[in-house]
């Protein structure tokens, strides 16, 4: 009987531990905004599930608009230069691998305007974005660390 309480409290904290062990949640970025990783609202079953990317929280000391908006003011596109950074949707079309890993999507970085090809990889609580245009060799790896749960800015 006691062996079988040892292995319940064992497969209970290896369940906790694995919960907190995916690249899904909350990640503070190298520029101190925090942006949620997540199953894309817009997924279907049909179409498989998808992973993307939102901002969630942009730095309190980041420049503001005439509104006190982050706006996205690095955008090509003149017409989306004024939609907020909060709840902008920075990497789409991520296919979940394994736990610890994405691929496949698209990376938006608002602050040059430009959108790359992107894998994740998680280490630990540390994740590797990868961005580059066509070949990953010739790209750049950012560094992200796991944010602890916090209340969405509002879009």
């Amino acid at each position: 009987m006691r062996f079988f309480g040892y292995l319940f409290l064992l497969t209970c904290a290896a369940a906790a531990a694995a919960s907190t062990t995916s690249v899904m949640g909350d990640w503070t970025t190298a520029d101190h905004s925090v942006v949620r990783i997540e199953p894309c609202s817009n997924s279907s079953a049909a179409a498989g599930k998808t992973v993307c990317l939102t901002v969630i929280q942009v730095p309190p000391n980041a420049p503001r608009g005439k509104d006190g908006q982050v706006t996205d003011g690095q955008n090509p596109d003149p017409n989306l230069r004024s939609r907020p950074i909060c709840g902008l949707v920075i990497g789409t079309g991520f296919q979940q691998t394994d736990p610890d890993r994405l691929a496949d999507g698209k990376l938006y970085d608002p602050n040059s305007g430009r959108t790359y090809s992107g894998t994740i990889a998680l280490n630990g609580d540390t994740l590797h974005l990868r961005g580059f245009i066509g070949v990953s060799l010739f790209g750049r790896t950012e560094t992200w660390h796991r944010s602890p749960a916090i209340t969405p800015c509002k879009a």
